[in-house]
């Protein structure tokens, strides 16, 4: 029998892990500018985005229903495309992701302690800390990871929508402000915000690595990310309401910390603070969700002989510790090296969200395989309306992939990067499945394999 992860997760543990990207700290910043814009009409985007993102939880949903792996799309991907489309989606959409967005991710605690609490220490010292920190709770176990999810996930939600309900309500010691919007972003020119909207929601189904740690995955997993899009869209709608009564207009969208302009013009002082530790807390979440969800796809990896069998070592406390250390070092070990500028890592992460985009159409893809290959599986969740959710999601991210970022010469630098990152995928991937596992690139696993009884629910 393979090695066994430990169930012992719950829904509300899947809600907070789902809800663990989607509310990065980069995220806040994206919905301050998104209010900027385009005031309180931000909302229609918003409820466009979560509908796109909707479609994505469908398919997966369905996907870790049928297949409750840990390796997630990687598992997903091989009894309808091969090891080839399985391991290069695990790397384009996942792996170069933590590389770039991650390390950008792991630096705004640091700033935000540098720039409110202690002045005059290099923020780096602070990332590094709270990056070991939650690789120590990782290799402990995933109860603690999903403890230390659940109260992270608790602050960040609750505080937005605190603030938010104080703002709205006209009980905090700001004064509200009246300003203009730009008339070229009304009426159907929202429309053009609507992949701006779209990050506000991505990273729903980091869920899925977890499937073989949860009680009743089938149930649980496709559950948690409905659950956790309708949180994430009511927290931000709320918050970013409020944002727009008391902040300029001009200085939310073009602001580097929108959510802590807000703060401090609804409360303060103490405002301010608050969003900071917010703002702590939302990248603590993200860095503690990928530190769990990356070694995971490792792990069933290693298990197909996809990855290095060092991945699939298991601790005292059933944990891939192996996949844990490296999956903090190489958001690290960037951080700490400082080796990317504000202006060239905008380029990275849009890049990394790129070929992100290519793994969610991968996903759509693999669904649509699936039900015909296997029409008579038994699907314990099930997308609606047929493959119609998967078409209109293969089309959203054509779009999104087309609409990356509005200036012609950074689109350009955006696609060169995104190129490379699917390059390097792909060429590994190849190389992999050619000289190490000695498979054709499009050698698909029978299903039966991937749904063995010693995966079943326990």
């Amino acid at each position: 029998m393979p090695k066994q992860l430990r169930r012992s997760l719950g829904l509300t543990t899947g809600i907070a892990a789902s809800c663990g990207i989607v509310v990065a700290s980069t995220t806040l910043v994206d919905m301050g500018h998104g209010f900027g814009l385009a005031g309180m009409g931000f909302i229609i985007p918003m409820l466009i985005a979560m509908f796109l993102n909707l479609m994505v939880a469908l398919s997966f949903g369905e996907l870790s229903a049928m297949i409750p792996r840990a390796g997630a799309i990687n598992h997903y991907t091989l009894p309808a495309m091969g090891s080839f489309m399985g391991i290069f989606a695990v790397i384009s959409g996942y792996i170069i992701v933590q590389i770039f967005a991650g390390s950008a991710e792991a630096a705004i605690p640091g700033l935000v302690i540098q720039q409110l609490f202690l002045p005059g220490i290099d923020p780096r010292v602070f990332s590094a800390i709270i990056l070991l920190f939650l690789m120590a709770i990782n290799i402990r176990g995933i109860d603690l990871f999903g403890w230390t999810q659940i109260i992270l996930t608790v602050i960040m939600i609750g505080s937005l929508i605190v603030v938010g309900f104080i703002g709205l309500t006209g009980t905090g010691t700001g004064t509200p402000v009246v300003t203009e919007l730009d008339p070229a972003i009304t009426g159907w020119g929202l429309l053009g915000l609507t992949a701006l909207a779209f990050w506000l929601f991505i990273g729903l189904e980091f869920v899925v690595p977890i499937a073989e740690e949860m009680r009743k995955p089938r149930i649980y997993v496709p559950l948690s990310m409905i659950i956790g899009l309708g949180i994430i869209f009511i927290a931000k709608a709320i918050f970013g309401s409020a944002s727009v009564g008391y902040v300029p207009l001009d200085t939310l969208a073009t602001s580097e910390t929108p959510h802590l302009e807000a703060g401090f013009a609804i409360l303060g002082r103490s405002g301010e603070i608050w969003l900071g530790i917010v703002t702590i807390a939302a990248t603590m979440a993200t860095l503690n969700t990928l530190i769990c969800g990356i070694p995971r796809m490792l792990f069933g990896m290693a298990q197909e002989g996809q990855a290095p069998s060092t991945f699939a070592a298991l601790n005292r406390w059933q944990t891939p510790w192996v996949g844990i250390i490296f999956s903090t070092l190489i958001i690290l070990v960037p951080n700490l090296l400082g080796i990317f500028t504000i202006e060239v890592i905008i380029i990275y992460i849009l890049a990394a969200v790129f070929s992100w985009f290519v793994c969610y159409i991968i996903a759509h893809l693999d669904v649509i395989i699936l039900r015909y290959k296997y029409p008579d599986v038994k699907r314990h969740f099930r997308s609606p309306l047929g493959i119609l959710p998967q078409i209109i999601g293969i089309i959203a991210m054509v779009y999104m992939m087309i609409n990356i970022f509005p200036d012609p010469d950074m689109k350009r630098q955006i696609y060169l990067y995104a190129l490379v990152f699917l390059g390097i995928a792909a060429i590994y991937s190849a190389l992999w499945v050619k000289l190490k596992m000695k498979q054709g690139l499009f050698e698909t696993t029978p299903l039966e394999k991937l749904t063995d009884e010693n995966y079943d629910e326990q």
